[in-house]
């Protein structure tokens, strides 16, 4: 049995253009495959690729048609969203465009399993999926007005990167999730970089960040946090490992267009005396034409105040200009323009921590035994931090 109408369908799917690359998705392959089938009594093979077409839309983990359709079409990287995410507005052309393919988008999200089977001959049982109606181009239409917010294509879906060693930016699929609550004290710090953090997402000036201070205190884990609290608001991250530094520029050229707001993330940062990653950085710091963007700041952390490790020959003046060596040096940090300092906890703050996470997991224990135990805990790991507590209750755990 043949369907003129699902036929046809397949044909208008196959001439889209702005959203032409949904065409390489499994499941609009699949069923792009199963309506060609339809054109002509090929009962059999029209069986097998509408279970084809099921199981891969099974697979996606959506109980809808619809709402799959409403989820890639809303995530697809195009030529359209990328005028719109630059702020600009799209020609007569590209627009007329758009309407026409969100109707054949709305045809499909509209198909049921029992219109699918009107190209059957076929009485047997046949897989099935959950129908729900929802409009495409309206739900569309709210992703472009928001899309400061909710961004497209890879950021749409994830909100932690990194950069992978052929300079690729990778999405993290499964993020750290510590929230800003999970962290006991520093809240005068933490609170600055969320302010200069919102700065940032309102468009307001705002400055690189440098967290300084003792391994363990949180720094990273903070700078995460403020990501997981902000990140519908439209806010992303990059991570950067400090050999790829000198890619940092090419990354602003691509992340200057896209509407959402970033943090590029360098974690125990420091530096060789004659590093030549050392330059590149304070190129990019002193905002060079060519590595500007006002969606992006740099946030690093490091564990060295003044970044550059320094020897006896530094201080004592094996360079004739030592003073100019020492400025040098000190010139790094003293490029971002909020510097933050997370100091060891002290005894008290370091047992808060302990009590608050062994609360968190449900151990119940004397808190004269915890304390002491805590307190042995950290003998053995070189002192106090918010990362020995974890690891102690932890340990208990």
């Amino acid at each position: 049995m043949s369907s003129p109408k699902l036929y046809t369908l397949g044909i208008r799917l196959k001439s889209l253009a702005i959203f032409r690359s949904l065409l390489d998705d499994p499941v609009i392959e699949a069923l792009c495959q199963y309506l060609e089938s339809t054109g002509a009594d090929n009962s059999p093979e029209s069986v097998s690729r509408y279970a084809q077409f099921v199981s891969c839309l099974y697979g996606t983990e959506k109980r809808t048609l619809a709402g799959y359709i409403q989820s890639i079409t809303g995530c697809d990287e195009n030529a359209y969203i990328r005028i719109i995410g630059r702020g600009a507005k799209a020609w007569p052309e590209l627009e007329e465009d758009l309407r026409a393919e969100l109707e054949v988008l709305q045809a499909v999200a509209d198909l049921t399993p029992e219109t699918l089977r009107e190209g059957l001959d076929w009485d047997g049982y046949l897989p099935k999926f959950a129908v729900k109606k929802l409009d495409i181009a309206e739900s569309y239409r709210e992703r472009c007005s928001n899309i400061g917010r909710l961004g497209y294509g890879i950021y749409a879906k994830y909100h932690m990167f990194y950069l992978n060693p052929q300079g690729k930016i990778v999405p993290v699929k499964n993020p750290d999730g510590t929230r800003l609550s999970s962290l006991i004290d520093y809240r005068r710090e933490q609170q600055i970089i969320l302010d200069n953090t919102m700065a940032l997402l309102e468009g307001k000036p705002a400055a690189n960040i440098l967290l300084t201070g003792d391994a363990g205190t949180g720094k990273s884990s903070t700078v995460k946090a403020v990501v997981n609290e902000l990140h519908d608001l439209g806010l992303r991250i990059l991570e950067v490992r400090k050999e790829q530094l000198h890619q940092i520029p090419e990354i602003l050229d691509e992340l200057n267009a896209n509407p959402l707001k970033f943090i590029l993330f360098i974690d125990d940062l420091s530096f060789q005396r004659d590093d030549d990653n050392f330059s590149a950085l304070k190129a990019i710091l002193e905002g060079s034409v060519s590595a500007r963007a006002q969606n992006v700041v740099i946030y690093a952390t490091s564990n060295r105040r003044h970044l550059v490790k320094e020897t006896f020959s530094d201080r004592e003046g094996d360079d004739i200009h030592r003073n100019d060596t020492m400025q040098e040096i000190i010139s790094l940090s003293e490029r971002f323009g909020i510097q933050i300092t997370f100091q060891k906890p002290s005894k008290q703050t370091y047992l808060d921590i302990v009590h608050h996470l062994a609360a968190q997991q449900g151990i119940e224990m004397d808190p004269a035994q915890l304390d002491m135990l805590a307190e042995r805990f950290v003998l053995s790991r070189g002192g106090r931090s918010a990362r020995a507590a974890r690891q102690f209750v932890d340990s208990l755990r």
